[in-house]
């Protein structure tokens, strides 16, 4: 990994005395990264893509960092080890960056954290990256239902740089209509025989349900779409069918995919996958209990790759079409959900998956969870009913990444 080290020291130092002065941190910094020193005349060469970080050398540079405000990296990452007056100058440059509404931190400390503390800062400037640009397809509209779920498109942008892409239903239809059952035939067989079980569900409604699948995917390959949201209950009147197959085998192959036009949600994953790397369950709370601790999430569908077997089912509210029943690995897992309309809002939490529990009323993949603490946030203060699990503990690395994108943290 190579770190650009935009260096700014005052004239009345040598350049060949600037690294002398700060062996001890440099050599600590060198023995896990490539450093590129860059001389800030040269900061407008660099490119926004790269990681970068503004190398405080000397005192009395003040003044060349104001200069040179536009071009700075954002958010602007501050080295400075005290020598030659470094620590002062880096305080100075951070307060007036505050007044400019714009976010710094310093580096300061033992080589080994500095080093350490980098790491965490260049997975956040990487996930940032991988968000810019994405393309978020909306097929529909967002559930009636959702009316605290709603995104700014504009204001998503500016701040995330996804965009949100608004698809017709009918292009869907049309699709579908086109796409014959010989088309699909061997999908479904594969799919039907690597199941656990067929508790609902003919094989006419598993053909039905991979055609929407390879209609929507015909649609996010069309429109270059990194993710999608479909209004699933309003695809049923034409195709007979639920999205919830289709949904498990897009994010099986890496298109993020969420139910109910629900906006949040499937930014929300888009900045788990990000960040961990790892595919999220978008459920509903469906059960929580305040003295155990515990919480019940339950969908009607879940990426097969997140599951250790699973079982064919028809979707609970309808009792149409095909569902998965996910039997999910317990262990450790992470609560998490974006909200707010220029999503700047978020929740964090953790727990334990103890137990895929097979309530008749409830949809058909359940988690339960034991928390790791008090469940009163979704009682008390939820951002809408959607949430994603992820499997394993990720809440200190999304927690900074929130941190670092000044996003408010919602608590019980």
């Amino acid at each position: 990994m190579t770190i650009n080290l935009i260096t700014f020291a005052s004239n009345v130092h040598k350049s060949s005395m600037v690294r002398s002065a700060h062996e001890p941190v440099l050599s600590e910094l060198e023995n896990y990264y490539t450093l590129n020193f860059i001389d800030y005349k040269e900061i407008d060469k660099l490119n926004p893509s790269d990681f970068s970080i503004v190398f405080i050398a000397t005192g009395g540079v003040e003044r060349y960092v104001m200069q040179h405000f536009e071009s700075l990296p954002r958010p602007v990452i501050i080295l400075a080890d005290g020598m030659q007056n470094s620590l002062a100058a880096a305080m100075e440059v951070s307060a007036w960056l505050r007044t400019r509404g714009t976010k710094s931190e310093i580096l300061h400390g033992e080589p080994v954290n500095i080093a350490k503390r980098i790491q965490v800062l260049y997975n956040n400037f990487q996930a940032q990256r991988k968000l810019r640009g994405m393309r978020i397809g909306v097929i529909g509209t967002p559930s009636a239902w959702l009316i605290a779920s709603n995104v700014d498109y504009l204001l998503a942008k500016r701040r995330w740089g996804v965009e949100y892409i608004d698809i017709p239903l009918d292009r869907v239809h049309d699709l579908y209509d086109q796409i014959t059952d010989d088309q699909v035939g061997e999908a479904c067989a594969e799919f039907a025989s690597k199941a656990l079980a067929i508790r609902e569900g003919s094989p006419e409604d598993i053909l039905k349900a991979m055609r929407l699948y390879r209609a929507i995917k015909q649609i996010c390959e069309e429109e270059n779409l990194q993710a999608t949201t479909v209004s699933c209950f309003k695809l049923i009147d034409h195709t007979e069918t639920t999205g919830c197959l289709a949904l498990a085998l897009l994010n099986d192959e890496g298109i993020y995919a969420g139910c109910e036009g629900d906006l949040q949600s499937i930014f929300t994953m888009l900045v788990v996958h990000s960040l961990t790397g790892k595919h999220g369950f978008m459920a509903n709370p469906s059960m929580i209990n305040t003295r155990t601790n515990e919480i019940i999430l339950a969908h009607c569908t879940i990426g097969i790759k997140q599951t250790e077997e699973y079982i064919i089912r028809s979707h609970f509210e309808t009792g149409i079409g095909i569902a998965i029943q996910g039997i999910l690995p317990t262990g450790e897992v992470t609560i998490v959900k974006c909200g707010g309309e220029s999503l700047d809002e978020y929740y964090l939490g953790s727990g334990t998956l103890t137990e895929n529990p097979n309530y008749i009323n409830m949809c058909r993949t359940q988690a339960r969870i034991k928390m790791n603490t008090s469940p009163e946030y979704f009682l008390k203060n939820p951002l809408g009913n959607h949430h994603i699990v992820i499997q394993g503990n990720y809440v200190d690395l999304l927690n900074e990444f929130f941190i670092a994108n000044s996003c408010k943290k919602v608590e019980n």
